[in-house]
């Protein structure tokens, strides 16, 4: 944008906040001199946007009552940022008391904008989930989010570039299913025909490693009930990594759930075996691939519940250490003075 419209869109911004802005102000925070401001001004005369002239010790400029000013001129960027802050500030309970307030205005910047903008922006809102609590992270790229959430809106296959998490870079041509936030980062759950398995199984990849997103001609149809939130989750969690963990824990899933929570552990009810008696407390089962074993046993034993192990074999002398050492510790008795 040529910097002189953009100054006059900033003078506009400014008259907007209502009131009157002294010339000298105004001179000041478009870094410009007052004459320049009085020829900004003209400009928006000339657009038919009504700025009145106040003469006075305190006078200057400002829009004339009652005016209302045209559609938002927001970027596309912008708008992504404003709504998408709505709807994650809803989420997080950061809005809890002013709910209402940040429907309407949602529905407010909507209306306003771009019929063209408004449709790739419902398509992102309809097609985002986010998980909870939402993590914080680098926002994605618009030009890589508007289209692939417009193609999950339509049901739409696109085309991308990917770079994998070794390096390796790839062309694919991808179904998209939903778009998931999930703690700092940005996903899109998708069928890859071109990868050795099954449509319905469904692949994750991160937003911040795609590039070049196009649209391409043709449908599809998703499967039914399709929850790309637990698509994304089980993905990570059953990611291949160095070690893979097997763990029965005394309880049920909601209970182990805020320790070991979905992404990190997948948890599955075991059921009784015939011979317990009927008040007998629920087990279940708990599966992790991890890289390093050693923080484990401090989250253990945060779950403050009978456990068992059943692989791998090193995790349980990590255990064991670990327990010696809080044992140990509670065993020392303060220094006297």
């Amino acid at each position: 944008m040529p910097r002189p419209i953009a100054r006059v869109l900033t003078l506009l911004e400014l008259l907007q906040s209502g009131g009157i802005r002294p010339v000298s102000e105004l001179a000041d925070r478009l870094d410009v001199d007052e004459r320049t401001v009085r020829r900004y001004v003209q400009r928006l005369l000339d657009i038919d946007v009504p700025v009145e002239s106040v003469r006075g010790r305190y006078g200057g400029y400002r829009l004339a009552p009652g005016y209302r000013l045209p559609p938002l001129m927001l970027s596309d960027d912008e708008a992504l940022a404003v709504l998408l802050g709505l709807v994650a500030g809803r989420r997080s309970g950061l809005t809890a008391a002013t709910d209402t307030a940040s429907e309407t205005a949602s529905a407010k910047i909507r209306r306003v904008l771009p019929e063209r903008l408004r449709r790739r922006l419902d398509a992102v809102l309809g097609s985002l989930a986010l998980t909870d609590p939402p993590g914080k992270g680098a926002a994605p790229d618009p030009g890589v989010l508007l289209p692939i959430a417009e193609a999950v809106h339509h049901h739409r296959p696109i085309s991308i570039r990917y770079t994998a998490g070794d390096g390796r870079r790839s062309e694919r041509t991808l179904q998209p299913y939903g778009v998931v936030a999930h703690a700092g980062r940005w996903y899109v759950t998708a069928a890859d025909p071109s990868a050795d398995r099954s449509a319905d199984e469904g692949r994750t990849f991160r937003l911040d490693r795609i590039t070049d997103v196009r649209i391409l001609p043709g449908s599809f149809e998703p499967p039914a009930a399709i929850d790309p939130v637990k698509r994304v989750l089980t993905g990570l969690a059953t990611a291949p990594y160095r070690h893979e963990v097997t763990l029965r824990v005394q309880g049920t899933v909601g209970d182990v759930h805020p320790r070991l929570p979905s992404g990190l552990a997948v948890l599955s009810e075991l059921p009784s075996p015939d011979s317990a008696p009927s008040d007998a407390a629920p087990w279940c089962r708990v599966e992790l691939r991890v890289d390093r074993l050693d923080w484990l046993p401090a989250v253990l034993a945060s779950l403050d519940r009978p456990f068992v192990i059943d692989r791998p074999v090193e995790l349980r002398a990590l255990v064991e250490a670990f327990a010696e050492r809080l044992a140990d510790s509670a065993r020392r008795r303060p220094p006297r003075d």
